[in-house]
């Protein structure tokens, strides 16, 4: 069999893989979401876990690489491991809430020892797990290039794409299948018996065709032109372009899934539809990628370009909104309230998801296999693999950290995105600027254009665009209706950790309603003659019941979620 078929079928082995890798990523925030609660420092500390080992594991895998022969059959044996420690997940977790409240918990004499416990036992559950699925990524590649050299930049490429597809598809299915189907526990057991059958599979290719190939030993470090450099800065140079990327892209993907929460709704479907259609964004820029890769003249020009697209691309996305409860606002008033026509408001969710994220998720997509090729091209050898990989997932969960912890609640949605497209334009900037210092290309206007021209767009959309809050209060995915001042008056807006708050009296009946992402969590008629609103029984019973039961309290705590 040519190499070219074989890179398909591994391309297409690793798109397996990839499905069930965001199936773990789903199923054990519902899992620890039960210890650890839904407040914003739980859901952080879980996606910290998951990126932060996949890190490790990947940074691990790039030490490693030029030590072992067969890449492909660690490869194989990397995905078995996982495949059974999912096997045996459900039952663990089980055997783990049993010992920590029975008596592990009620021995801690303070709050400050039960939350260490529980956020490290959390971790324990699926750490070790999450650095193995880091280390399939770079093991995967390594093994494929050793078998043809020469297409290193279309392997990167096309693997990063298949995984990225898969695990696209992966979200959706699980989502909107598997737990129906089989449920949580069943739902991550298929996940483990993909990744045995993968492996499998990687072992019968690798025995019956006798994939080999030569280890790819780090050189003398050059530039594009071929000059030797002697030196590790240029390595230091791309990783941190790779940190700052998934920096940016993260705080666009937890900017845009609050933005479009308020168009699509806050439900879990509405979160696995907008994460898909970030993942295929950045699939389907890899894919175009593939065969071009190789054949450009000065990569690192292009990816200075990619850089200033992609901020200017994530700028766009704020006058474009208003535009997106528009195109809701017809979704709904044209859907039926039936099966088939909740289908359509998801398809239709989807594609508007997609409309929002895909150009420059699009160029997010092409970043991560443009600087893994620079550096593999440079002599950097097979460790810039899994080092540009584990770097890149380390900016991605400190954007994630800053954006839910700092950028959201002190700067707005709006603010957010731009720093996210800020930081972009400036690394494409620097890029240019090295570029021009080095002499790599000359500093006239067709090549400093791009970057002026960004730079512009960023500071006059920031000033120009803001946001509607009358339509971000509306929750127009329940009825298609919208706020404006004839009809409401909006007293307060905040962009919280995890939701943004809005304060509306409605004019017609003088109600106030509590708002949360856009549903009404609360409201009370303020007019002490006018008619009561419905939830005004259940806040009323919520504290009148427990003091019929119990009149002398002092203390109450209202339990939820």
């Amino acid at each position: 069999m040519g190499n070219t078929r074989l890179i398909i079928i591994f391309a297409f082995l690793f798109a397996v893989s990839g499905f069930a890798g965001l199936i773990y990523e789903s199923i054990w925030s519902h899992y620890l979401k039960l210890f650890l609660g839904h407040a914003a420092y739980a859901q952080t500390l879980v996606l910290a876990i998951f990126m932060g080992g996949m890190a490790i594991g990947a940074w691990i895998a790039g030490l490693y690489t030029l030590r072992w022969k067969s890449l492909l059959i660690a490869y194989a044996i990397v995905e078995a491991i996982i495949g059974v420690f999912a096997l045996v997940f459900h039952e663990s977790y089980d055997a783990f809430l049993q010992l920590a409240y029975s008596s592990i918990l009620p021995s801690l004499d303070s709050a400050a020892a039960v939350q260490f416990f529980k956020w490290f036992s959390a971790s324990l559950l699926i750490f070790p797990q999450s650095v193995l699925l880091g280390m399939t990524f770079p093991l995967m590649t390594a093994g494929v290039i050793r078998c043809a050299p020469e297409k290193k930049g279309r392997i990167v490429s096309t693997l990063y794409f298949s995984n990225s597809i898969g695990a696209s598809i992966g979200v959706l299915v699980s989502g909107f299948v598997f737990i129906d189907w089989f449920g949580l526990p069943g739902t991550i057991k298929t996940a483990g018996l993909i990744n045995i059958l993968v492996a499998v599979l990687v072992v019968v290719l690798v025995k019956r065709y006798k994939v080999t190939g030569e280890v790819i030993q780090p050189g003398v470090l050059e530039d594009s032109g071929g000059r030797v450099t002697g030196t590790d800065k240029r390595v230091l140079f791309f990783l941190t372009l790779a940190f700052a990327t998934g920096l940016a892209s993260f705080i666009y993907e937890v900017s845009w899934i609050r933005m479009l929460s308020l168009v699509l709704g806050s439900s879990t479907h509405a979160f696995e539809m907008m994460l898909s259609a970030f993942i295929f964004g950045l699939a389907i820029g890899s894919f175009w990628l593939r065969h071009r890769i190789d054949k450009l003249k000065n990569e690192i020009r292009f990816l200075a370009y990619v850089q200033l697209l992609m901020g200017f691309f994530a700028l766009l996305t704020l006058p474009f909104y208003s535009s997106v409860f528009d195109a809701m606002q017809w979704i709904v008033s044209n859907t039926e309230k039936t099966d088939q026509g909740y289908m359509l408001f998801n398809v239709s969710s989807h594609l508007l998801a997609l409309m929002v994220m895909l150009p420059a998720t699009f160029c997010a997509g092409l970043t991560l296999p443009l600087i893994t090729h620079i550096l593999l091209g440079s002599g950097y050898g097979e460790k810039s693999i899994g080092n540009v990989y584990a770097v890149n997932t380390v900016g991605a969960i400190v954007g994630v950290i800053i954006t839910i912890h700092v950028l959201l609640p002190n700067l707005g949605l709006k603010n957010s995105v731009a720093i996210g497209a800020a930081v972009d334009i400036i690394l494409g900037v620097l890029i240019l600027v090295s570029l021009f210092r080095s002499k790599k290309i000359p500093a006239n206007i067709k090549n400093i254009l791009p970057a002026v021209a960004t730079v512009f767009s960023l500071l006059f959309l920031v000033v120009w665009v803001e946001f509607d809050s009358y339509k971000m209060a509306s929750g127009v995915y329940r009825h298609g209706n919208f706020y404006t001042p004839d009809n409401a008056q909006l007293l307060f807006h905040q962009d919280g950790k995890t939701a943004s708050i809005d304060l509306v009296r409605i004019k017609a009946n003088n109600e106030i309603s509590i708002i949360t992402n856009g549903k009404p969590d609360a409201s009370i008629n303020v007019d002490i003659n006018g008619i009561a609103s419905p939830d005004e029984a259940t806040m009323i019973l919520a504290a009148a019941l427990p003091l019929s039961i119990k009149p002398d309290s002092k203390e109450a705590a209202v339990i939820g979620l």
